[in-house]
């Protein structure tokens, strides 16, 4: 696979079927449902083995991919649609009774907007362990203890992220973990518009090309649910895809047995991609680009992401009833 940086596993999917069109979309290892849910169209994409592992660059699981709907950040109607898809797609790859306990991680900084979605989820979780530890006769006996934490990143803690996790795991030992976290698209068209989730753990700061070291259940011992949101893709990646698209635009345009023609086909994508990486370095580093509405949009997803994980912990109540303890 060429060396594009992206989060998603859909994208990832897309990638290797253009790199591999005599495929027939048949990817090794790979198993994938498109299906939708309340007009939401969700995406899951299996990787079954090492053959899988190659050709995605992703760890085996299971990646859920939800697509919003265009407006979903202007209508409540629909932003509670895409919490309850989100609700079930946790649900289906979580076992969970009522009397284990669940910790929720926002990961990320809190003091920068596009990297802000975990630390704002974690404000709006439903937080209930320490009421059924002080005060159980006071709530209802089906709402599960929950707990929540947004640990910052390590140029603020000067502490990895994942060793806090770990230790704060240790201490209370959850039955399950569920990670929120920013991550980084291919496309700007994803951006703000994708909720992925992955039973297989999450690599904090890893969509700025900044990983660190891994949360998953390899390294916790517990099982661990990554929830990411694409905020941002690469300068670089942007200007590849602008650049393939004058490309093709301009081979459809010239004559086919032209000398013009011929050298754009010859064009190596991959060198290409390499080439401009060298030429914006100087200028703009490892710039990351984000749209100018970021922050209500930000707003909005971590509302989204934390009732779904709400609507998935609490089984027992009803939308409404979580609120309550929330407001």
């Amino acid at each position: 696979m060429i060396n594009i940086r992206t989060d998603l596993a859909v994208e990832a999917k897309e990638i290797y079927e253009s790199e591999n069109k005599n495929t027939k979309n048949r990817i090794p290892g790979v198993a994938v449902k498109e299906y939708t849910e309340n007009d939401i169209k969700v995406t899951d994409v299996e990787i079954l083995n090492e053959a899988g592992e190659k050709a995605m660059g992703k760890p085996k699981g299971t990646y859920i991919t939800i697509d919003m709907p265009k407006f979903t950040h202007y209508d409540s109607g629909i932003m509670e649609n895409v919490s309850r898809v989100l609700s079930k797609s946790i649900s289906n790859i979580t076992n969970l009774d009522e009397s284990m306990t669940a910790l929720v991680v926002g990961l990320g900084n809190w003091n920068i907007t596009p990297d802000a979605v975990g630390p704002k989820v974690i404000s709006k979780v439903m937080i209930t362990r320490h009421l059924k530890q002080l005060v159980p006769d006071s709530i209802d006996e089906g709402v599960r203890p929950v707990c929540g934490i947004a640990p910052g990143v390590l140029g603020i803690t000067g502490i990895e992220t994942g060793e806090i996790i770990k230790a704060v795991a240790d201490k209370i030992k959850p039955n399950l973990i569920i990670c929120i976290d920013a991550l980084a698209s291919r496309k700007m068209e994803r951006v703000n518009t994708t909720i992925q989730i992955g039973n297989t753990g999450i690599s904090p700061g890893s969509g700025v090309g900044n990983k660190r070291m891994e949360i998953s259940e390899k390294t916790l011992g517990i099982p661990v649910i990554a929830i990411g949101v694409p905020t941002v893709v690469d300068a670089a990646t942007m200007a590849n895809d602008t650049i393939d698209l004058v490309i093709d635009e301009m081979v459809k345009q010239s004559s086919g047995d032209s000398e013009f023609y011929n050298m754009l086909k010859k064009i190596d994508k991959e060198e290409k991609q390499r080439l401009i990486k060298e030429v914006l370095n100087p200028y703009v580093g490892g710039l990351m680009v984000t749209p100018k509405d970021i922050d209500m949009v930000i707003d909005s997803v971590s509302k989204i992401i934390a009732t779904g994980i709400n609507l998935a912990l609490q089984p027992a109540l009803e939308l409404d009833e979580i609120n309550q303890y929330i407001n």
